[in-house]
């Protein structure tokens, strides 16, 4: 029978205890199983000397804060900012707490010692044996394998981002291709690509919650053949507002027209509200020389030779509205044969100006005297005033016209040394294959002397 052992304050004076009693003594169970072991004489009628104790354990569940509360919860407490401090510019990312596994690279029942314990960090069967505890040699690199797992918590690491998945400036988000809008049904968007042309966070005051944030994104998407769309979606989350607009871009395609595929049909003016954008025509290997968000357009819709020039407001939306709006009212040559009653031909300076007849009436051409000018018809008669280049201020002063006669028995040189290279892919005249020493004479520190002579002592010394 067990019988069960309180003890107080009168039998604590009447135990012989073979060791010392601290003030922490009675907060673990180890301390009363000591206790216990180190009675050796009971003064009472209901012990003898020679009886064993019996008694049972009582626990008591001490609450404090560390087990009230999850560790997410006490984490939260140190990381999170409120709403008040937010608003005025706390928790940015410099002076943020990290939250910390204090978990990591540990394992329950794997430690330094490295002991087998089967069923915590070994299995209880292998296949019909049953395993035993074992002890294996320590493991000597176990907290150094620690510290490096929990190293990278101590500092807060930016993603890198590849060159090519870059936008147009640092880590803006401005700029970057986040492919293709999701399939709609049977119908899958192959060839596209969709880029973010602006993404920044919104707030605006609400009745019940005051001030609510949210993140607008504006992205365009197209195929490179022509197709393009674009929308504005808003969401709490920024992936979120992105994949929508996206989505929502794909849903609002317009076909643009272009002129052998590189470049527009002809040159434009358009306005949209304060925004005012003048776009020329260009030849083959021009390139985009334009605003970033007019040549992000110009990728995703295949134009690869224009020069555009934006004035006026800068606001995204209104650069976009009035690009689009521009290319949606080109004419194509016939519309404009049949409006003017005229041939439209083209005089390129790649042809040497050689015309070429694109379009003719199909009614009788009107003769005429004055021939009307083409950029004032298509700039809707607006002309573009373009602004005064003042010459350099070195040019301005007294000793420039003395520079310029210096300069002038070598002022051709560079254009000479270029036009004989494209035309005997090196530095000579006609008459060097006759007279060979007509050859230009190089400086002294040239690298193909340094070479020749190198040469030639590398050969004369074999």
């Amino acid at each position: 029978m067990y019988s069960i052992l309180r003890i107080n304050t009168f039998l604590l004076f009447k135990l012989r205890i073979e060791q010392n009693v601290t003030r922490n003594f009675w907060r673990n169970d180890t301390g009363i199983s000591r206790l216990i072991n180190s009675l050796s004489v009971v003064h009472s009628k209901n012990f003898t000397e020679t009886e064993q104790f019996r008694y049972q354990q009582i626990r008591y569940v001490v609450s404090g804060f560390f087990n009230k509360h999850s560790a997410e919860q006490i984490w939260k407490g140190v990381s999170s900012v409120s709403k008040a401090g937010r608003k005025r510019g706390r928790g940015k990312i410099r002076g943020k707490k990290i939250i910390k596994d204090l978990n990591k690279g540990q394992i329950i029942g794997i430690g330094k010692e490295n002991i087998r314990f089967p069923g915590l960090s070994a299995p209880i069967l292998r296949g019909r044996e049953l395993v035993q505890q074992q002890t294996l040699p320590p493991d000597e690199n176990y907290e150094e394998n620690l510290i490096k797992a929990r190293k990278p918590m101590a500092k807060l690491v930016r993603q890198k981002v590849a060159p090519i998945d870059r936008g147009w400036s640092g880590g803006h988000p401005g700029g970057r291709k986040i492919g293709p809008p999701d399939p709609i049904g049977e119908d899958k968007f192959e060839n596209f690509e969709s880029v973010i042309l602006e993404q920044k966070p919104v707030v605006h005051m609400t009745r019940n919650f005051g001030r609510y944030r949210t993140v607008a994104c504006i992205v365009a998407t197209g195929n490179g053949n022509g197709l393009v769309g674009y929308s504005l979606a808003t969401a709490p989350e920024a992936k979120a507002a992105l994949k929508r607009a996206k989505n929502r871009a794909s849903q609002k395609l317009m076909y643009v027209q272009r002129y052998e595929n590189h470049t527009i049909m002809h040159n434009f003016y358009a306005r949209f509200g304060n925004t005012k954008i003048t776009a020329w025509k260009q030849g083959i290997g021009y390139g985009l020389k334009c605003h970033r968000i007019l040549k992000s357009l110009c990728e995703l819709i295949g134009i690869k030779d224009i020069y555009a020039k934006v004035e006026g407001g800068d606001s995204t939306l209104n650069i976009i509205n009035a690009f689009l709006i521009g290319l949606l009212r080109q004419k194509s040559f016939d519309e404009l044969a049949t409006e003017t009653h005229l041939h439209v031909v083209e005089m390129n300076k790649s042809n040497d100006y050689f015309p070429k007849v694109l379009a003719s009436p199909n009614d009788p051409v009107e003769s005429s005297e004055e021939t009307p000018d083409f950029n004032l018809y298509v700039f809707d008669d607006q002309v573009f005033h373009w602004k005064k280049k003042w010459p350099p201020t070195y040019t301005l002063g007294k000793r420039w016209p003395i520079e310029l006669r210096k300069r002038e028995n070598i002022r051709s040189h560079f254009d000479t040394k270029i036009q004989l290279l494209a035309e005997y892919n090196e530095l000579k005249s006609f008459l060097t294959d006759r007279y060979h020493e007509c050859k230009p004479c190089l400086p002294p520190w040239s690298r193909k002397i340094k070479f020749a002579k190198m040469e030639h002592e590398s050969s004369s010394e074999s």
